[in-house]
Order: C-alpha cells, then sequence, then structure tokens
C-alpha cells in the first residue's frame, strides 16, 4: 500500500489530504487570506491523524509546485521539503494546472470537450495551460493576458470548460457561446492522488536540497511611494 501526504497552496486554498494507492482517503481544506503559514502545518497532523498514521508510515510527500501564489507555493514547498528532509521520504512535484485539468476530468468522465484550468494572477492576467478531454496538454503552461481575443480560433473549432479562480474572473471578456465557466474548486490536495501515485510507481522524484516551485514569473515587490518620516 503506497501511503503518500499530498499539500496545495497555490491559491487562497490551503489543503492536506492522504491517498492510498492513488485514492484520496482524508482531506482537510479551507480558504482564507494568510491561512497557508498557519494553517498548513495544522492541516497536515489533522489528516494523518484521521489516518491512523505516523510519518514514518508514509512512503512519500507531494506537493503542488505551481504556477500560483507566491507565498503560497513558497509555503507549501519549504513545508514538503522540511518533511522529506526529517524523514528520508521521497519528494513528488505535481503541476497544478495539470492536477487542475485532472480533478476535472476526472469528476466528469463523460466530458468531451477542451479543458481549460485558470490560476488567477493579476488583472485579466493567468496562469494557464489548454488539455484535450483524455488530459494531454495541448497548450503549454503560460502567463497570458486575457482578452476578447483569446482562445478565438479554438472556440471556433470547439467547446471548452474553464476552471479554477481565474476563469471567472475572465468570464465577462471570453463572451463565447462555445465557453462554459465552472464556479467549482479545483484547487485541493485531492486532486493530486492519481499523478502523485503514477510519479511514484515511476519513481519520478525531485531533489529535496535543490527542488525550488514554479513560480513562472519572477516576484514582484511593490515600493511604497509615501515619503518616510
Amino acid at each position: 500500500m503506497i501511503t503518500i501526504l499530498q499539500i496545495e497552496t497555490s491559491t487562497q486554498y490551503c489543503s492536506a489530504a492522504i491517498s492510498l494507492n492513488g485514492e484520496t482517503k482524508n482531506l482537510k481544506i479551507a480558504a482564507g487570506q494568510n491561512l497557508h503559514a498557519g494553517g498548513l502545518t495544522l492541516f497536515i497532523d489533522e489528516v494523518m491523524s484521521q489516518a491512523g498514521l505516523q510519518y514514518s508510515d508514509l512512503n512519500a510527500v507531494a506537493v503542488s509546485k505551481g504556477p500560483g501564489s507566491y507565498t503560497g507555493l513558497r509555503i507549501g514547498v519549504s513545508t514538503a521539503k522540511g518533511l522529506c528532509y526529517a524523514l528520508d521520504k521521497p519528494l513528488i512535484a505535481v503541476d497544478t494546472l495539470k492536477m487542475m485539468a485532472d480533478g476535472f476530468l476526472s469528476a466528469n468522465p463523460e466530458h468531451d470537450d477542451l479543458v481549460c484550468p485558470m490560476i488567477d494572477a493579476r488583472r485579466l492576467e493567468v496562469y494557464t495551460a489548454l488539455y484535450s478531454p483524455l488530459g494531454d496538454e495541448l497548450q503549454p503552461v503560460a502567463a497570458r493576458i486575457i482578452d476578447e481575443n483569446s482562445y478565438a480560433a479554438e472556440l471556433r473549432a470547439s467547446k471548452i470548460t474553464f476552471i479554477g479562480d481565474g476563469a471567472l474572473k475572465c468570464e465577462p471578456v471570453l463572451d463565447n457561446q462555445n465557453a462554459t465557466f465552472l464556479t467549482e474548486n479545483f484547487n485541493t490536495a485531492a486532486n493530486m492522488s492519481a499523478l502523485a501515485y503514477q510519479s511514484y510507481r515511476q519513481e519520478i522524484f525531485e531533489d529535496v536540497a535543490y527542488f525550488e516551485p514554479f513560480y513562472l514569473k519572477d516576484f514582484m515587490i511593490t515600493v511604497s511611494k509615501k515619503k518616510p518620516f
């Protein structure tokens, strides 16, 4: 039985889950500002307790690698790396947008349209990729500024289901009869289970010492315009 602790902190949602052989068994998830720093370790302890596990029982730790919130990813990856180092367990990194698409397709097995997960970046910019109904990547992960011409060719050829917090803000701009927008949250550690298990079986592990989140864009520091006293 392959037991994996899974951590997802790429957006305002903070979650931890336990999976057994690729199936989610325990999940703790909540949303809130600045929740990750104080809540993540508590969430991990809770799902471990619910599963009746000791940390030594884990086979690996999986973490959502990004793209997404700079602060959220940094906290999630740092926590996962610390656990792997202390427990001498392998680290598995899961692409966040792939995780979202995989979670949606698993929940909707009869879906036969394209899937476009979007994570809110800023203004009308999103982190996004495009996937087939089978979960194959059709367009790679990118930061895109969405306007009325975005996905025009794709929406002429087929229907697209847009998911994620970035999709909701783009709905007024992408006004097309072939576009569907869902409000359900797919940024959850529960959607990492199949992908993490597949990576474990294939022994696709990260270097715990050197692994960094996939930020996609450099972190921008805003300098205050107020004059110092």
